[in-house]
């Protein structure tokens, strides 16, 4: 018994050192999988001469003492990848080290076999900040049958231009001398005035753009009123020509005058703070030099498509049924500048929520890429229905304000207005944003956008922006300037056509403006949306909570838009 004691005592003293050495292993991979433990990688060149004095070496052994040299240390960095802690070495005998001798050796003769380490570790369990970036990274494409929907359109749009075109062309060298006369003349008397008015169109809406951006404040009171003044005035202009085709034109300009300067006075207590949120949220602006650059390819791309979109009205004269040719031409044509609008929205909004998102200034071009690739199938469906969405919403507010004390009115108004209120949930302009930034289906974004809102209470401060109102005026006073200037030109030269080419003034004007204003619209949308999705940011001032504690406090109220008369709600 005493020859085997020393074996007996080595053993034991292996398994309790093995034992704990497992132990503590364990502890350690443990709690750096918790993320209690952070290991910082240094290389250090072999060559190099460093300096390391006892204090230090001696504190690196202790640290390192009860580690077991037969069973190298496993820690995780970076979430996955594993590092092996090379074996401590033994001091060299010219520099002893107090804890040296605690690091136990294994006999030569019964080599230690290392403990077996797993190849597959459990995969950690993402954070949010880590969930949310990979949804900012998402690469799927959304709404891909609205996508299928519009590229077809497009296809068939561009035969049908190419066609007409091609009649045109055929009616001036093959047709007859009528109808070469005919089509000489409106090509004389149209053409150079609708062309004029593209060019036009292009200048003023940068300028629109550009004066929003210095001058935020002064513009917003510019564009209520010169929307006014402008279609007030184009309509007269047009009832002066005394013809009936102008005399009808000129009264729907003026209707529209009298509803926008009403509009104008109605909203006047909600400038104040539109004018504040659209001072803040375009402050980002100035970070990206670039920004403005798919307005100018969507700008253009729009010129070169309506040059090829009017020669193809000049050649549907020449066909059958020209008047339901021409309709459909427009629609065409409307929605496919509202789709390059919410391309450029798309672009804007997915560049300034990732700063608002992220604290990160990305690539423009990227962002463009990406609008014009995964989220465009997003931007085909919201520029198909948020614009009849919105404006049948519109027509049941002011239902209520119109149903009096006629009760089959009020039930009908009510109604009307409720469904409108549901479907506005499942489709609105506020979801442009969760669409750049995440990569959701539109109606998934705005059904959740929605729910940001209503999480902080935030429904009567979006619901009473006027920013898109604004927007929306910039564009009617661009097409009121081109009516005016291209109605007087056309009196001049051919008066039969200036009622047709007022329209179409109106319609390339007004559609090219909205495209440029898309840029302050989506910085706005960003500020209400991401401030909604985190209001603890520290990009956010306290303009929104303000706002919010004022009208809890009933201390500013916001001009309500129009909902169910009180005096109906007990009944």
């Amino acid at each position: 018994m005493g020859a085997s004691d020393p074996v007996v005592e080595r053993e034991t003293q292996k398994k309790e050192e093995e034992g704990g050495g497992g132990e503590e292993e364990e502890e350690e991979v443990r709690d750096v999988e918790k993320g209690e433990v952070v290991v910082e990688e240094k290389v250090v060149d072999s060559n190099s001469n460093v300096n390391i004095n006892d204090e230090q070496r001696g504190f690196n052994a202790s640290m390192m003492q009860t580690l077991n040299p037969t069973n190298p240390l496993r820690i995780v960095i970076n979430g996955g990848r594993r590092v092996t802690a090379p074996r401590i070495a033994t001091p060299p005998p010219s520099q002893p080290s107090r804890q040296a001798p605690r690091i136990a050796t294994p006999p030569p003769s019964q080599p230690s076999r290392p403990r077996s380490i797993s190849t597959s570790p459990p995969a950690p369990t993402p954070t949010p900040q880590q969930a949310s970036r990979t949804a900012l990274n998402s690469k799927k494409y959304t709404n891909k049958i609205s996508l299928f929907l519009f590229v077809l359109h497009m296809i068939l749009a561009i035969g049908l231009v190419g066609f007409l075109v091609f009649k045109g062309i055929q009616g001036l060298i093959l047709a007859s001398e009528s109808i070469k006369r005919k089509e000489k003349r409106v090509l004389k008397y149209l053409l150079p005035q609708v062309e004029a008015a593209s060019l036009l169109s292009i200048s003023l809406s940068f300028s629109w753009q550009k004066a929003v951006r210095v001058w935020p404040k002064f513009m917003v009171h510019f564009i209520l009123w010169s929307s006014f003044f402008l279609s007030l005035s184009a309509g007269i202009l047009l009832i002066c020509f005394q013809k009936p085709a102008t005399d009808g034109v000129g009264v729907c300009f003026i209707a529209f005058a009298i509803g926008n300067g009403l509009y104008a006075c109605w909203v006047s207590q909600r400038i104040g703070f539109c004018c504040k949120v659209l001072i803040i949220s375009l402050q980002p602006v100035s970070k990206f030099s670039d920004l403005n650059q798919p307005t100018y390819w969507m700008l253009g791309t729009g010129f070169l498509w309506m040059s090829f979109w009017i020669l193809a009205v000049i050649g549907a004269l020449n066909f059958y049924f020209p008047p339901l040719i021409i309709i459909a031409l427009v629609l065409s044509l409307a929605w496919t500048t509202e789709v390059m609008r919410n391309v450029v929205n798309l672009t804007v909004c997915r560049v300034i929520s990732l700063y608002y998102i992220l604290g990160m200034q990305s690539s423009t071009q990227f962002c463009f890429q990406r609008a014009l690739t995964q989220n465009l199938g997003s931007a085909c469906l919201g520029s198909l229905f948020v614009p009849t969405i919105e404006a049948l919403r519109i027509v049941a507010r002011g239902l209520n304000l119109l149903e009096g004390e006629d009760e089959f009115m009020f039930s009908c108004a009510h109604c009307c207005l409720r469904i409108m209120e549901s479907i506005f949930r499942c489709g609105n302009g506020w979801a442009y944003v969760q669409i750049a930034a995440y990569g959701k289906g539109f109606v998934q974004a705005s059904q959740d956008t929605w729910a940001l809102f209503e999480r902080q209470e935030m429904e009567p401060i979006v619901d009473s922006d006027i920013t898109s109102s604004i927007c929306f005026l910039t564009g009617v006073c661009s097409g009121c300037i081109c009516v005016i200037v291209t109605a007087a030109w056309t009196a001049k030269v051919h008066q039969p056509f200036t009622a047709t080419i007022s329209l179409l003034t109106f319609i390339i004007g007004y559609l090219m403006t909205r495209i440029a204003m898309a840029l302050p619209q989506a910085c706005v949308s960003c500020y209400y949306v991401c401030y909604a999705q985190n209001p603890d940011n520290r990009l956010f001032d306290s303009t929104i909570k303000d706002r919010l504690s004022l009208m809890k406090a009933g201390r500013d109220v916001v001009v309500p838009t129009p909902r169910v008369p009180h005096r109906f709600r007990e009944t």
